[in-house]
């Protein structure tokens, strides 16, 4: 488990890399971040998940894996 937790931390890591590169390449870096974050979000809410007793705490904690990816470059909107 400790191995497969490092793989997606690494993985967080790699992935936020990318979009901040991005968001610095973009006119407006912060307004790109606030879409592209909602976007994400947005996603994570309409997904299905199958197989699952408690779909609800899977997409809990991928909308936390979100913020938590996008709190380095600005902090979670409150919606």
């Amino acid at each position: 488990m400790d191995e497969l937790n490092g793989r997606m931390m690494a993985c967080q890591i790699l992935i936020t890399g990318l979009i901040a590169r991005v968001a610095n390449e973009q006119r407006d870096p912060l307004r790109f971040l606030t879409d592209f974050r909602d976007e994400i979000k947005a996603v994570v809410n309409g997904v299905n998940i199958a197989g699952m007793d408690n779909t609800e705490r899977v997409r809990q904690v991928a909308q936390r894996t979100v913020d938590e990816l996008f709190s380095l470059m600005k902090p979670p909107s409150k919606d």
